[in-house]
This record gives structure tokens, sequence and C-alpha cells, in this order.
């Protein structure tokens, strides 16, 4: 496994929508395994492909680990079949846009698919932070990073905070 470079807002790679792929290609298990590396020595709680350049729809995630024993789950060619009519909006930041939290609107619950890496099929329903972090991750496999979830004003303060740290 290795840790690989993450890729940084604005790059054009973090605005395009990804390509699904064939779960039980070697070449998407290396990529996961690589993310997964990535993810920890970040620290993060998820990324997805185009966060490390790559435009294929596998994300990872594992909310608990900082808390508590890893337990990693690598989404490939994920659905939200369902999001719920209720939504909070709460503090988010993104290992592609460091130091910089924005409050961001998420449905509470979802009903996430996957296939895993031998190719099996999952679903299951998920609140609280594993809805908001599958959530953000999925953005990022649509081309959406949190900047395009929040008001005219909001993003310009939030890209301005940006611009200031990444100046220094």
């Amino acid at each position: 496994m290795a840790v690989l470079p993450i890729v940084f807002w604005p790059d054009a790679r973090l605005s395009t929508r990804c390509e699904a792929v064939d779960p039980r290609d070697p070449s998407v298990a290396q990529l996961a395994h690589d993310m997964l590396e990535t993810m920890y020595a970040a620290p993060g709680r998820g990324l997805a492909a185009p966060q490390v350049g790559v435009a294929k729809r596998v994300f990872v995630m594992d909310i608990g680990w900082k808390e508590g024993p890893k337990a990693p789950v690598i989404c490939v060619n994920p659905r939200i079949l369902w999001r719920s009519d209720t939504a909070a909006t709460g503090p988010e930041g993104c290992l592609s846009i460091p130091e910089v939290v924005t409050d961001v609107a998420r449905a509470t619950e979802i009903r996430l698919a996957w296939t895993d890496l031998s190719g099996a099929e999952h679903e299951e329903h998920l609140t609280g932070f594993a809805a908001i972090c599958a959530q953000h991750e999925y953005d990022h496999l649509e081309g959406i990073v949190t900047f395009d979830r929040l008001g005219l004003e909001a993003r310009r303060m939030a890209e301005a905070v940006y611009a200031d740290r990444t100046r220094t």
C-alpha cells in the first residue's frame, strides 16, 4: 500500500463526475487500499478517488477509527437510494480543502448501496456522522465539493479563508 498525494481545490479533477468501475479489477483494489492508507495518514475519516486524482467511483470511510478500532468500508460504485426529508446543518472539513470548515446542510439519514471488492452488493441505512460522511464522499464522485453546497455569500467567505490559508 502507498500514501497517495491528495488533490487540493480548485483542481479541475475535483469537479469531474467519476466513471463506474469493475469492483473485481485488481487495480481498483489497489486504489482502494492505497486510499485507505492515505486517509489514515491524512488523518481523515473518508476519502474519494478524485481526491487522489482518479476519476473512478470509489470512496473509503472509517468514521470511528480515531476513537476506537479501525473498521474501514470500501464503497465501489456507490448509490444513494434514499435521503430523509430531515436535514441538519453542521461543520464539515475536507482533506482537499485543508484548514477550512464550513457548515453544510445534509440529510440526517440515507440508504446507501455499494459493491465491495469481491463484487458483493451491500445496502445500509446510515444515520448521524456515517450519513454525513457518506454524502460528503459521494458528492466528490459527482464532482461536488463542500463549497458547492454553500450559499453565495458563505461560499465567498469560505473561499477567502481558504485563499488566505494557502498563501502562507
